[in-house]
């Protein structure tokens, strides 16, 4: 069996392909890894660039374009591995990159995904978008990163250096376990793409694992490499997507609630677009929420492997309050200025500790 294979799926990305291929070949000297690109139907010549030029890459082809969630899963089931690295095709990695994350998965049999710091690959100082150091969301479903909110992007000066649990890592690089990624059911293929990963790790926690971010291994990512932000069909996406995770993964009661104030704070963020002009997101949002109600009755049964919630049990990286109030109307841009998430983390501390319990 392969110690781990990473993955990067390709739609169309030939020229990232030729750029970071070669560091992440160089970079990639642990025994019993392989590096695997998945092709995604891409016409940009992708195919014939890997044949020609990358003869050590295990090549798997598409007939089509099945999506980041479905291009993923199609890929990993042809794979025996002990673990999955996810790798977007836009990261450039950096020496020593991948044993800090090998080596945390085989000390912590409890953890069942880890993410590296994820740093701009334009402003190397700054952190990502995408997930900087690791991943949070709020009460009400926000994603967010430790060194970044919205769209607020923080310098990296190290504070984030320390290893943490999180609730969430990145699908632009994303160490998992092959074995709970399969149990799990993999990724959810309704959501196409965008917050995929999230889902993923939620699910984890709800069978009792942990997810942890390692600043030990650092990479550089480009981003918006398929849907840039500020795309509407990016908007779309995030915005249907970002339902259907709380959908199905919250409690009936807690669900109602939260999803009622979803909705409205989803309707101040419509107007919002409307009064900046931006009209085709507006209607993005619209159509995000009727696709929605059009996919839910789909997750009748998705209350399953869900061991925390008979004992209401808050994962770490959930934070207690709004991020959206606190951004917006306190002025908090970073993430350690934030109101409440010391008193969070502390609360997430006992819901770990309860969260080990029900996994031992």
């Amino acid at each position: 069996m392969t110690s781990v294979s990473i993955v990067i799926l390709n739609w169309n990305g030939k020229h990232y392909l030729q750029r970071f291929l070669p560091l992440l070949l160089k970079t990639t000297g642990h025994p019993g890894a392989e590096v695997v690109v998945a092709d995604n139907g891409s016409t940009d010549g992708s195919v014939e660039l890997l044949e020609k030029s990358f003869p050590r890459v295990r090549l798997i082809c598409f007939d089509r374009n099945y999506g980041f969630t479905g291009g993923y899963n199609r890929a990993l089931g042809q794979l025996d591995s002990f673990c999955y690295l996810l790798l977007n095709s836009d990261i450039e990695v950096t020496d020593g990159w991948l044993e800090p994350l090998l080596k945390e998965m085989e000390e912590n049999r409890s953890v069942a995904a880890c993410t590296p710091k994820i740093l701009d690959f334009n402003h190397r100082s700054r952190f990502e978008y995408a997930g900087a150091a690791g991943g949070w969301i709020d009460r009400y479903g926000y994603a967010f990163c430790r060194g970044r909110l919205f769209d607020r992007m923080e310098e990296d000066h190290g504070q984030y250096d320390d290893p943490a649990d999180i609730f969430w890592g990145s699908g632009a690089c994303l160490l998992v376990r092959a074995d709970l990624f399969r149990e799990a059911g993999g990724l959810d293929e309704r959501f196409f793409a965008h917050m995929e990963e999230i889902d993923l790790c939620w699910r984890f926690h709800r069978m009792g694992y942990r997810v942890r971010y390692v600043p030990g291994s650092k990479v550089y990512h480009v981003g918006g490499g398929t849907l840039e932000r500020g795309n509407p069909r990016k908007t779309f996406l995030n915005f249907r997507n970002n339902l259907l995770l709380l959908y199905k993964n919250l409690s009936g009661g807690k669900r109602r609630r939260v999803l009622f104030t979803r909705m409205i704070l989803d309707g101040i963020s419509a107007f919002r677009f409307l009064l900046q002009g931006a009209f085709s997101d507006f209607l993005a949002i619209w159509r995000a929420h009727l696709a929605f109600y059009g996919m839910k009755g789909s997750y009748k049964r998705t209350g399953s492997k869900n061991n925390l919630a008979e004992n209401n049990v808050i994962v770490k990286g959930i934070y207690p309050g709004s991020i959206v109030a606190e951004f917006f109307l306190g002025g908090r841009k970073q993430f350690d200025q934030l109101k409440r998430w010391k008193d969070g983390t502390k609360g997430d501390r006992e819901a770990g500790n309860q969260s080990q319990k029900t996994f031992q």
